[in-house]
């Protein structure tokens, strides 16, 4: 499945390095895109394997606020 997350809190590379790098570490997680401008995250995942909430939390641990 293809989860598209709002969050706020992201505004250069580092921010995309460290999102892309913890969440795409999570099982089951297959491709994440960090949009900067758009303020998104998409990430391609095995639902199964790593639910919608754990990559929010794990966004979160990061220091990034998931909108939606």
């Amino acid at each position: 499945m293809t989860t598209v997350l709002r969050v706020e809190g992201m505004s250069c590379e580092h921010c995309v390095r460290a999102v892309t790098n913890a969440v795409g570490a999570l099982p089951g997680v297959e491709r994440v895109q960090v949009d900067l401008a758009g303020k998104t995250v998409t990430v391609a995942h095995d639902a199964a394997q790593c639910p919608v909430e754990r990559i929010a939390a794990e966004i979160d641990d990061q220091g990034y606020e998931v909108i939606a």
